[in-house]
């Protein structure tokens, strides 16, 4: 199936316009779009992906079983990625750019970014940090506290916004989650893309194509992305999916 054979998600023009005043108090735009599990092995094909190419990732989420903290639009995640080492993030969406402490936009290892997919947008704020080897799988392992994975910035953060009574040490371990992560840079677009290929416990998976760009480029960088990709025959416009709420769901499941 191509682009041309169902209609395409289009924002509104209150929509545009909201989007716009986001991106400009930005760090910056993530281009994102999932692809359909009917039409993920046709664009591998098309666009030669190999997968032994790519890096292999474990993502472990943390939420109360009822996921209130993701009702409360508040992420915490931690990595563990291969070559690279492990990582953990506090994340709260959706954010409004102008409207955060200016001493939190300063902070190292604070991003404010735009993740666009076709017919919606939301705009978060990340704290991210590094971990020590091997920490994460001790709290996976019910060895150490969760909170340990979170640095006093972090855990601030998270204080901020958390639902009140929900500290980081009342969550549960969610995940793991396998991710396969390729990037490369397609002849012929002259921007770097990656896919990420999510494996859920189930059997299902979610294959995601993004490409990262400055704020003053991102309907540029859209609009070059959609037809490279339209012209190799990769489906644009299946159902979107969101990788974290898709995990979340899974595990909370797993638990009740």
């Amino acid at each position: 199936m191509t682009a041309t054979d169902t209609t395409r998600p289009v924002l509104s023009d209150e929509q545009v316009v909201e989007l716009l005043a986001l991106m400009h108090d930005s760090d910056s735009v993530e281009l994102k779009l999932t692809i359909p599990e009917s039409a993920q092995r046709s664009a591998i094909r098309a666009l030669g992906l190999d997968p032994l190419e790519a890096q292999i990732r474990q993502v472990f989420f943390f939420d109360t079983p009822d996921l209130a903290l993701s009702r409360h639009g508040v992420v915490v995640r931690a990595r563990r990625v291969q070559g690279k080492g492990e990582d953990s993030t506090i994340k709260l969406r959706p954010v409004v750019p102008e409207r955060l402490p200016p001493e939190l936009r300063r902070m190292p290892g604070f991003v404010v970014e735009v993740d666009a997919l076709p017919g919606g947008f939301v705009c978060s704020g990340t704290l991210k940090g590094v971990v020590r080897t091997g920490h994460v799988t001790e709290v996976a392992a019910g060895g150490r506290a969760v909170r340990k994975l979170f640095s006093k910035e972090q855990r601030a953060y998270f204080a901020e916004h958390a639902p009140e009574g929900v500290g980081l040490d009342d969550l549960a371990v969610l995940g793991p989650i396998f991710v396969l992560k390729l990037k490369w840079s397609p002849e012929g677009l002259g921007r770097k893309l990656v896919a990420e290929m999510w494996l859920y416990p189930d059997g299902s998976r979610i294959l995601e194509l993004s490409t990262r760009c400055g704020t003053a480029e991102a309907f540029q960088a859209a609009a070059e992305t959609r037809a490279f990709l339209a012209e190799r025959g990769v489906e644009l416009s299946g159902e979107q999916q969101t990788k974290t709420h898709t995990a979340l769901e899974f595990f909370s499941a797993e638990l009740a």
